[in-house]
């Protein structure tokens, strides 16, 4: 009998030192950080805050693989039952067709999720990211309007005191330079002659979205695009490839050296330049401007082009354990819920997070003093289009391209054909066929 007792002591000693390893063993998890250096830096110095501060989850940040895209990525993790905890890098798009998979999570059922939306003041920014079932499964980090950049001292040096707002202004800056410079181009860019369907945002999209003034490219299921506008767009693009004006072949920062005077321009981009190409300084030798009109759009008095808007959030993903959702969350709830790591977003990655009281809130005051850079941003944020949030968004627009803008480029149609080619692979996308 006391062999008995002495046994079953043991084994409760032994159960319960068990049961105490297992409580002071952390939950670990993996974030995967969108493929950008500034943005992984900004995850993983977070994250080691986060683990410091307590001892029940542990969080692991890697960049996520950026070939052949980062959705693709994502994909494939899932369909290998390998995917992170959670994500960034999230755009509506995506999102629709993680949602219709099934692969992420309704984050309105979080606890603590109205607590994040209050202390970002996203009451009426997260109405536009709720699904049609009435969930929201993207939690909105950050928002660009996207601009251009204009090499400043160049086109002062051809005789250009301001940078060209419309489609011909910018043909007479490339016979300018042409003439002053004939090695130079206004614009280097290898991914006209690609069908990379996330580089429509960049090329197409900009444009497009400031010729048809916000014309919306599909509703629902209906491609509902400006036809005018897209054939000027493609126009636009064709003229400068057949005048000379546009270099397609692989170049190294052809706008920070100086090869192209004009590019596409997200605030990402500023920090790194403030420490490889301290030269390049606002107002100087650069300056952003809203994307160009053709030459017969007019806009009402006092409004702006509009653009693109490159917006992306996380996710979390519903391959993983309930124990795992949980405890990424509490990480994002920490991240989400503290203003001051959004100051350090914009510190780290020179990108507006998505905020309602960016102007209000005294920890943001003087954001826009210490990054004057981002002003024009800001300004432009109300005249920024989101990306197309059907499923099938990259079929989309790899026909686009493929279809239209690249054989324009390429003089092998005209911007007629070219538009109606790529709307007749569109509408035969949207209808299943």
């Amino acid at each position: 009998m006391k062999k008995l007792v002495v046994l079953l002591s043991v084994l409760a000693l032994m159960l319960t030192a068990i049961s105490v390893a297992s409580m002071a063993s952390p939950i670990k998890v993996t974030f995967w950080a969108a493929p950008n250096p500034t943005q992984e830096t900004f995850w993983r110095n977070l994250a080691d805050k986060f683990n410091a501060s307590q001892d029940e989850v542990q969080v692991y940040v890697t960049a996520m693989v950026e070939t052949p895209s980062s959705e693709a990525t994502i994909r494939n993790a899932i369909a290998g039952g390998k995917a992170p905890a959670a994500s960034e890098n999230i755009f509506p798009g995506f999102g629709g067709e993680l949602v219709n998979s099934k692969a992420i999570v309704p984050l309105d059922t979080m606890p603590g999720w109205d607590q994040v939306i209050k202390s970002r003041a996203m009451q009426d920014i997260i109405k536009g990211w709720t699904f049609s079932d009435g969930h929201v499964y993207i939690l909105p980090v950050y928002a660009n309007a996207m601009l251009f950049g204009w090499r400043l001292d160049i086109l002062k040096e051809i005789g250009v005191d301001a940078p060209p707002t419309t489609y011909s202004g910018i043909m007479e800056v490339g016979k300018a330079l042409k003439a002053k410079y004939p090695d130079k181009f206004v614009l280097a860019r290898k991914a006209l002659v690609e069908s990379t369907w996330w580089q429509r945002w960049f090329d197409f999209f900009m444009l497009y979205d400031a010729a048809s003034n916000g014309q919306p490219f599909i509703t629902g299921d209906k491609l509902t695009a400006d036809d005018a506008a897209a054939i000027k767009v493609f126009k636009f693009y064709g003229d400068l490839a057949a005048n000379g004006y546009l270099l397609t072949r692989p170049a190294s920062h052809p706008f920070e050296t100086g090869l192209s005077i004009w590019r596409g321009l997200g605030p990402w981009t500023f920090p790194g330049w403030k420490a490889n190409y301290p030269e390049l300084v606002l107002n100087k030798t650069f300056v952003t401007a809203p994307p160009p009109l053709p030459d017969d759009v007019t806009l009402p008095a006092g409004a702006q082009p509009k653009t693109f808007a490159d917006a992306k959030g996380v996710v979390i993903y519903a391959q993983r354990s309930p124990e795992e959702q949980q405890a990424i969350w509490k990480f994002l709830k920490w991240v989400f819920t503290d203003p001051i790591n959004d100051r350090a977003w914009v510190d780290a990655t020179g990108m507006l997070p998505m905020r309602g009281d960016l102007t209000t809130n005294q920890t943001f005051t003087k954001v826009f003093e210490e990054h004057p850079e981002l002003q024009g941003y800001a300004a432009e944020m109300p005249y920024a289009v989101p990306a197309i949030s059907n499923p099938k968004f990259a079929d989309i627009q790899t026909a686009l391209g493929e279809q239209g803008l690249v054989p324009v480029v390429l003089g092998k149609k005209t911007p007629e054909q070219g538009w109606a080619d790529a709307k007749a692979a569109i509408e035969a996308i949207l209808a299943g066929k």
